[in-house]
């Protein structure tokens, strides 16, 4: 049977089935979906519903009772409808959009609002768990993605939090306007991400069994509350400093806090040299919209923290933004704590990268600070199995040696095209690239 001919039959299936079949594809995959025909595209129309409440009503007690009853009949009914929109009265206007995902353990809330009032904190606390608390029916809920909250929905959510019992991971994006997040979670809450509000000052979370904590977005100030399980982290501050003033300790004070955790994703910090350690962290991905001479001694810098290293990304991303960052070392150390790049390459420094085993550098340029940081990984990674480099000439993923300058092989030309040698003018050395 061709293709096209299986992809009719599962599309004139009944309508029922197809349901069934979306119910139980997690959801990221299932909304897919909606794209294949007009018959999926059916299945992901949401039910429209007019709420009884107007916009000055929707934050009452009894309003909020109301939809959280709501959301938990639609989270628990059995496949129709996978989308509900719900409409305030006087004068009509959506106020929200839910949609649930697998066995009845995921659900995506977008908020709607006409007027301009934000909403600045939220303040979400789950402190009772399923076996000291009565069950309701978001008691099975896992996984919660709130987006664009407004100030209409404040009381909703933090009554909807309250009652997800086993609620696992919990995601909040695009809130404009939104300065202060404050979560007091139970012992299931797993994993917690925030990204693109772009007016966030703070977050503060105590979640005793948090593993992983994303966030994306401007800088903020982050405290950790009793979570001695959190293990990953990225610190993903593409979109700089944002609108508070810039406190470097602060930010070394939250990196201090992170001496348990196994892998981190960071950009755009300027270190200098940094007087803590990262005993546990094995794996670290270093993001930046170039390398320069100060970028690249910070990350040297940084490395000097991380006993343990064992795998090393540096991803170069051009289509990062470029931020001008504050040096810590300004704000915090003295001018000659500064270590560069050329001062590591001398010093006794090769135990602090005996671990490190795997580098990829994405990104690639055949430029000297580039280069200069290949033979600092090269030079002090005593356990290093391999090193690559993605070029952002020719996409290549290709494989790195060093090789003494007195003995670089003839027959190794630039005119091959699967081997490369590179040469740098400051080292006495040259880099011998094998195309994977």
């Amino acid at each position: 049977m061709e293709e096209e001919d299986i992809s009719d039959f599962i599309s004139n299936l009944p309508y029922e089935l197809l349901q069934v079949i979306v119910s139980l594809i997690p959801f990221k995959e299932a909304i897919k979906t909606s794209i294949l025909s007009t018959t999926w595209r059916q299945i992901w129309r949401p039910c429209e519903m007019n709420l009884e409440f107007n916009a000055h009503e929707i934050t009452s007690f009894g309003a909020t009772q109301k939809l959280n009853q709501i959301t938990g009949s639609f989270v628990n009914s059995s496949y129709d409808p996978h989308a509900l929109k719900l409409f305030l009265t006087n004068p009509k206007s959506p106020f929200l959009m839910a949609t649930k995902g697998l066995n009845h353990e995921e659900l995506h809330l977008e908020f709607f609002s006409k007027d301009e009032l934000v909403l600045s904190s939220i303040n979400l606390v789950s402190e009772q768990s399923v076996i000291s608390h009565k069950p309701n029916k978001l008691s099975s809920l896992k996984t919660l993605n709130l987006k664009s909250i407004t100030h209409l929905a404040d009381n909703y959510i933090s009554v909807l939090f309250s009652n997800c019992l086993v609620l696992e991971s919990l995601k909040i994006e695009k809130c404009k306007g939104l300065k202060n997040i404050n979560i007091k979670a139970n012992s299931c809450l797993k994993r917690f991400i925030a990204v693109d509000c772009p007016s966030i000052d703070s977050i503060t979370i105590c979640a005793p069994n948090l593993k992983s904590f994303w966030y994306q977005g401007v800088l903020p100030k982050i405290e950790f509350e009793n979570t001695p399980q959190l293990v990953d982290v990225v610190l993903n501050l593409r979109d700089g400093l944002g609108n508070i003033e810039f406190d470097c300790e602060d930010v070394l004070s939250f990196l201090a806090s992170l001496e348990d955790i196994e892998t981190l994703t960071i950009s755009g910090v300027i270190f200098g040299k940094l007087d803590f350690k990262l005993n546990k962290l094995k794996e670290l991905c270093w993001i930046d919209s170039l390398i320069n001479r100060q970028k690249r001694d910070s990350l040297v810098c940084f490395l000097q923290i991380t006993t343990s290293l064992e795998k090393l990304s540096v991803n170069i991303d051009q289509s990062y933004p470029s931020i001008t960052w504050p040096m810590f070392h300004q704000y915090w150390h003295e001018p000659h704590l500064w270590m560069d790049c050329e001062t590591v390459l001398k010093s006794n420094y090769a135990s602090q990268l005996s671990h490190l085993k795997l580098i990829n550098i994405v990104g690639f340029k055949p430029e000297e600070d580039h280069l200069l940081l290949m033979e600092l990984l090269l030079h002090k990674s005593l356990s290093l199995k391999e090193m690559t480099v993605n070029s952002v000439i020719d996409n290549h993923s290709w494989r790195v040696s060093k090789i003494p300058r007195s003995q670089i092989i003839r027959n190794i030309t630039i005119c091959n095209p699967k081997r490369i040698v590179v040469h740098c003018s400051t080292l006495d050395c040259f880099f011998l690239l094998l195309q994977n």
